[in-house]
């Protein structure tokens, strides 16, 4: 053996792939640990410079993956592998070591017709999964099998920033290469969050029509189009991602409030899961529950709502943000963790502001400064387990006591309320009203805000249901009991709103009759 060896191309590609399946950073510290050297090395051994062999072999094996598919082999060391160094390699690694994290090489446009999600650059970012993931090992576990197997299609449900689209793109990496691609050519993805876009049927696979370089010309039959499409992905394994599917959802008192906008995505979706065979994945992530999914097949597409991180993913989160885990710093994370019931986006804003100045990593600093509206929350629930179940006099500001999670939660809360406002105004009042409540109550209590509204008891129960398919109403079992209650994040913003209603001056909702 060689004193000093260098990865090939082929082998960057593997070692990449599996450094990302373990959350780490092309230099991070569990990383150095584990293969005994240092980031200045790691930094080598990405720019394909030589490293000393045992080394070289600690790196491979640190992320699981034999050194031997990774090192140049000799022959071609100093002929093809050498041309690779001066060309792609170094335009690579320049965007690599800038940061860039969310990013995987591959080819721009591979044989299948696919192109990469950023051609320009020849990278597929991540939206939401990165180094900072941590927790739901078993969940991946369990879905990633699923997809493995019979389940066609998963739909991941959850309230705004919970982690649905970090968790499908960590499934799409448990997924590869069988449909993926070895070089993620076979990874489509659709973001319908993006609004310049529209988000009917025919305009979305039009496309991907032309990402599989068949672009449709002339007037499209929406049915023609919609069983070519389903065709493409029945005969082909490709992962096909669509991300905020609520987006494409409405409703009505009569029809349900999570049907299709466009029918014509009821016919793919039911197109992909009536077929003998489909070769294909799809993942999708909502914040509503798209009622339309054909019942009769549900042994091929299955649901799974996500709720928080527990209390050791939580500690995790702040470890992973450089924080001082001593046990009184554990104990002011583990209160705040605690009031934000695990959401990982309010807990990824927290720990980011405490790592960072004026802060500078100072915990307890944070919680003199803010520790008074975690205190507020911990009072409510303390109160109401001594029989004070209702108030709307509680003035939370989880989703707004500090700048950033203004920026970052506030607006996404925001944005889901005024979509409910705007769709389901009932349901929405509903919303408001029975965050007086501070603990899970029985289902009669919430529905009889409305009742003093003059409401019908159908369109109570609907409004009731929409919340239920919307998932920001949580359902919990204590003894034989089933009662509602809100996450704390949905019930900050909640009293909010409620504070604003102007209740005096007789105007209903629209949006139900009664």
């Amino acid at each position: 053996m060689a004193a000093t060896l260098k990865a090939s191309m082929q082998g960057l590609r593997q070692v990449d792939y599996a450094r990302r399946y373990k959350g780490w950073l092309k230099s991070s510290s569990e990383w150095c640990e584990a293969a005994s050297t240092s980031a200045a090395t790691l930094k080598r051994f990405w720019r394909r410079l030589p490293v000393r062999s045992q080394t070289f072999i600690a790196i491979c094996e640190a992320v699981e993956v034999p050194w031997q598919e990774v090192v140049v082999a000799p022959l071609s060391d100093s002929s093809q592998d050498s041309s690779q160094d001066s060309g792609q390699d170094s335009g690579q690694d320049s965007s690599q070591d800038s940061g860039q994290e969310g990013a995987i090489a591959h080819p721009e446009t591979l044989s299948s017709g696919i192109s990469s999600a950023n051609p320009a650059s020849g990278t597929l970012d991540f939206f939401a999964y990165d180094e900072a993931w941590v927790g739901r090992d078993a969940l991946l576990a369990q879905l990633s099998e699923q997809l493995q197997q019979s389940c066609r299609l998963l739909v991941l449900l959850g309230i705004t920033g919970i982690g649905k689209t970090a968790l499908g793109e960590r499934i799409a990496i448990c997924l590869y290469p069988q449909w993926t691609g070895p070089e993620w050519q076979n990874l489509l993805r659709e973001n319908l969050d993006n609004d310049r876009q529209p988000n009917d049927f025919i305009s979305v696979a039009s496309r991907w029509w032309e990402q599989w370089g068949s672009p449709i010309e002339g007037p499209k039959d929406g049915q023609v189009l919609v069983d070519r499409t389903a065709n493409y992905l029945l005969n082909r394994p490709l992962l096909l991602m669509i991300d905020s599917l609520e987006m494409m959802l409405q409703g009505n008192e009569d029809d349900g409030w999570s049907d299709f906008r466009d029918p014509l995505w009821a016919d793919f979706f039911e197109a992909l899961l009536a077929a003998p065979v489909c070769q294909s994945r799809i993942i999708l992530t909502s914040q509503d529950f798209p009622g339309q999914l054909p019942a009769r097949y549900s042994n091929f597409w299955t649901c799974e709502f996500l709720g928080g991180l527990n209390e050791s993913e939580q500690l995790a989160l702040f470890a992973k943000a450089h924080l001082n885990l001593t046990r009184d710093c554990q104990s002011y994370l583990k209160r705040i963790g605690t009031a934000y019931e695990g959401h990982p986006l309010a807990l990824r804003v927290i720990a980011g502001e405490i790592s960072n100045a004026p802060f500078s990593g100072n915990v307890r600093a944070y919680w003199h400064k803010y520790g008074q509206d975690i205190e507020e929350v911990e009072t409510a629930i303390a109160q109401a387990k001594m029989g004070q179940t209702a108030s709307a006099e509680d003035r939370w500001q989880l989703h707004e006591c500090t700048r950033l999670l203004r920026m970052k939660v506030r607006d996404r809360l925001e944005q889901t309320f005024l979509r409910l406002k705007r769709e389901a105004p009932a349901a929405y009042l509903l919303l408001c009203e029975a965050s007086v409540y501070r603990c899970p109550v029985a289902e009669s209590f919430w529905l009889s805000h409305l009742e003093d509204w003059d409401y019908l008891e159908s369109d109570r129960q609907l409004a009731l249901d929409v919340l239920r398919d919307r998932y920001l109403v949580e359902e919990v079992t204590e003894g034989d009991r089933l009662l509602l209650r809100q996450h704390n994040l949905i019930r900050s913003v909640a009293l909010s709103h409620l504070q604003a209603l102007d209740l005096e001056d007789g105007e209903l909702p629209s949006g139900f009759s009664h």
